[in-house]
């Protein structure tokens, strides 16, 4: 007879709250052994009794065949004395001791809850809160650890007798579900309208999504209470509509996302590749940024104007499912405006009365309920380059998953930038990123910060003894860090370095051999003072040196130039020797008075930071080719162009020999310790020869994108020739292009290189914080550095 065994097994990971216990009720009962399972802070803990092949039995594929959310890190069992007894049980989670198991992210809505939905015979038919083990919110729910319905924001909902059956039943899907509910006991829909949202919307007979469908249809304007927050919605098919939308949000021209009613209707406005179809129906749904069909009715110009994609997401929560129809329902929108609750620049609105004072002059009305949001989360937002996921913004479905690292690192907070901001916790081998908070010019999205640095330390159980912040001396997120240190030691890291490092991390790098890195953006804080932002570096984790960066010309007036990119434009051509002529679009497009007033700026130098920008001299040139004069939000000037130099039949990389464009590059004697540089003169002057001899612009923007291309191989190149190094990281947020980033990856990879781009973290500042983790960590595990600002606060050995 077989001996009788009893062990006990941990498992960590993402295993609470994707029907993990309920995965091993059924294992074990199935095995006949004896014991029980419950949540503790550590992870899923389980003790099993039985005959010892039956035991080796339920350890061996306990993590291979767990649940389809689970993650499973890590499964540790050990022997422990045999007790006796039969049967098997889920006990009460055990609270106390550091938080080490994962929370799972929200998901989207599954098949058999949306079959319930729909089903006139079931319970929950038209529940617009319907969920279960495999689906519903989790992160945004999620109050404390271990992850059981008290700590959870449905607290406040005790489940009736019906739905307490099911949590119990071992063979139910939604046994310990915790946000279980049905139209008796859970939360409540509402519909408010007019003064100021405090007036219930309850005709006779009408539910409020009947009401709300309603309204939309007459091109009303709704705040929507979603996941993670409020969306503001309307019907997209409506010019008005939108129109109206963009001016009460203070949006400028900047796309909105829009949210089809299924697949059909997604591909009927945009191309789909197979990777495009999985994103949008898989369990994240994220909004993924798809290039648009030219000619195709749909949404109106107003949704994206001048942009080459439409971001499109599908239904991920009930709600979303009702507001578009149920099978017999009248005639609804299929095509609905989905963006983020709130004013240009403000954090997304979660709390009820937040949103009817805040939205007030935004919403005609507000689709509301009272389950309260504990975590805000913005819709993720991804695109596919080269067949593979890019991600634009981490959040919905993406946060609160850990990073894994390529080498163990003490425990520190790393606070990001201050646009796109995110935070970044690390401890071990993991790192948590936050999900995406904004940009730091806002009170209230630094109190959101705030907010979210204490939730991801409950969570994550790490309590930082290492901080980590940008250089820049003005950046709120470094201001924070100051403030905040209490005596633990703050790292200040440089940004494109940060940049380069977080690629680094995310490919598991453990930073032994340095790489070339090409990090282009639109801003970051120099070692000599100086904006940079088209750099090429060869770093690891501990240090780095400025091999070459882009020729420095003056930023006239800061964020005036950012947001009138002929200023950038006049700028680059004074650097360049080219006359500011009358028959050039940037000349022609500055008023009189301000280009009198820039001339004398520029030759007196007065409020005119040096640059190395590369993001400033996409906008340089989008202005001079006449597409883009005046940019109403982040890098409106640079996608224009990008969006021009798609209908070009020339294109990166797509003809070989000497190109149309091309920078001069300043190559510094042997032996002399400065970077090269690169001017952009000629090319800008072939700009100027160009436009004068008629050439479309679209041709331009694929000429200068061709020449950008030809760049970052020529110093690859020239890095590898003299450093001997041969992989190459493509990083920043101007590799968001993915017209520019495919060519460089091309050719690169033609010249033998190794390359390396974002997937998991944004190429943008969105992944800043997790490169500022990893520089400041090897400062503290390594020994200290030779080179580059990792050890030199001051700044970096510039040489080629």
């Amino acid at each position: 007879m077989d001996s009788v065994q009893r062990r006990r097994v941990t498992v960590q990971g993402v295993v609470q709250g994707v029907g993990f216990r309920p995965y091993v009720y059924a294992r074990a009962t199935g095995l006949g052994l004896a014991g029980h399972v419950t949540n503790t802070p550590e992870g899923v803990v389980t003790e099993v009794e039985g005959a010892a092949a039956a035991v080796s039995a339920f350890c061996e594929r306990l993590a291979a065949d767990a649940p389809p959310l689970a993650v499973v890190d890590a499964v540790d069992h050990c022997e422990v004395p045999v007790l006796g007894g039969a049967g098997f049980a889920i006990i009460a989670s055990r609270s106390g001791g550091p938080a080490r198991t994962l929370i799972s992210p929200d998901t989207a809505t599954c098949a058999a809850c949306l079959a319930e939905l729909a089903d006139p015979a079931d319970r929950r038919h038209r529940h617009p809160f319907i969920t279960c083990t495999h689906c519903g919110p989790r992160f945004t729910i999620v109050t404390g650890l271990p992850y059981d319905r008290a700590q959870t924001t449905m607290a406040g909902f005790p489940m009736c007798p019906d739905c307490a059956r099911e949590y119990a039943d071992p063979a139910d899907r939604r046994f310990h579900a915790q946000p279980v509910a049905c139209p008796a006991c859970g939360p409540r829909l509402r519909l408010l309208v007019g003064g100021g949202g405090r007036v219930p919307y309850e005709p006779t007979g009408t539910d409020p999504v009947a009401g709300a469908r309603r309204m939309l249809a007459r091109g009303a304007i709704l705040a929507v209470k979603g996941l993670g927050g409020y969306h503001l919605a309307c019907d997209a098919t409506r010019p008005e509509a939108v129109a109206e939308l963009r001016r009460r949000k203070a949006r400028g021209d900047k796309p909105f996302a829009v949210m089809a009613r299924d697949l059909a209707e997604a591909e009927r406005l945009a191309h789909l590749g197979p990777e495009e179809r999985d994103l949008l129906t898989g369990s994240v749904r994220p909004i993924v940024l798809l290039r648009r069909r030219a000619g195709v009715p749909g949404p109106a110009e107003e949704v994206a104007p001048r942009s080459p994609d439409l971001g499109v997401m599908l239904p991920y929560t009930p709600l979303h499912h009702l507001l578009f129809g149920l099978p017999g329902d009248p005639p609804g929108p299929a095509l609905l405006v989905m963006t983020s609750g709130n004013l240009a620049g403000e954090p997304i609105v979660t709390e009820e009365d937040e949103a009817l004072e805040r939205l007030a002059g935004l919403a005609d009305g507000w689709l509301t309920h009272d389950r309260p949001i504990q975590v805000p989360c913005d819709d993720s937002v991804v695109r596919v380059c080269d067949g593979a996921e890019l991600l634009v913004r981490r959040s919905r479905g993406y946060a609160p998953l850990p990073l894994p690292l390529p080498f163990p690192i003490p425990a520190t907070l790393a606070t990001g930038g201050d646009l796109k901001n995110a935070l970044c916790l690390g401890e071990g081998r993991r790192a948590w990123l936050s999900a995406h908070i904004g940009d730091m010019d806002d009170l209230a999205t630094q109190i959101a910060f705030e907010r979210a640095e204490r939730q991801l330390e409950s969570v994550t159980g790490v309590s930082p003894a290492l901080l980590a912040a940008d250089r820049h001396p003005g950046y709120r997120s470094g201001r924070w860090a100051a403030r905040n240190a209490g005596g633990r030691p703050l790292v200040r890291v440089q940004h494109h370095h940060a940049h380069v490092a977080a690629a680094l991390a995310e490919h598991g790098l453990d930073g032994g051999h340095r790489v070339i890195g090409v990090a282009f953006d639109g801003t970051g804080y120099g070692d000599d003072g100086a904006v940079w932002g088209g750099e090429v570096l060869l770093a690891d984790y501990a240090g780095y040196t400025r091999f070459a960066h882009l020729a420095y010309v003056p930023l006239p007036g800061g964020d005036a130039a950012v947001h009138r990119p002929y200023r950038m434009a006049l700028s680059h051509l004074r650097a360049a020797g080219i006359p500011w002529d009358p028959d050039l679009p940037c000349t022609s497009s500055c008023p009189e008075e301000e280009l009198r007033l820039l001339s004398k700026q520029l030759e007196r130098g007065l409020n005119c930071v040096a640059t190395s920008s590369m993001g400033r001299l996409f906008d340089a040139v989008s202005s001079l080719t006449g597409i883009c004069q005046y940019s109403g939000y982040e890098a409106q000037a640079a996608m224009e162009l990008e969006s021009a130099a798609l209908r070009a039949s020339e294109l990166p990389g797509s003809s070989p020999g000497r190109l149309p464009y091309a920078f001069d590059l300043n190559r510094p004697a042997p032996g002399h310790e400065a970077p090269v540089t690169a001017d952009p003169a000629p090319l800008l002057a072939s700009v100027v020869a160009d436009l004068r001899a008629r050439v479309d612009p679209s041709v331009i923007a694929a000429r200068f994108h061709a020449a950008t291309t030809g760049l970052v191989a020529e110093l690859c190149v020239l890095a590898r020739e003299r450093h001997a190094l041969d992989t190459v990281v493509l990083t920043g947020g101007v590799f968001a292009n993915t017209l520019l980033s495919s060519a460089c990856a091309r050719v690169l990879r033609e010249r033998g290189f190794t390359v390396l781009r974002h997937r998991q973290v944004p190429p943008n500042d969105g992944g800043l914080a997790l490169g500022q983790l990893m520089v400041a960590a090897a400062r503290g595990v390594t020994d200290p550095p030779q080179r580059g600002e990792a050890h030199v606060l001051g700044g970096t050995r510039q040489s080629a």
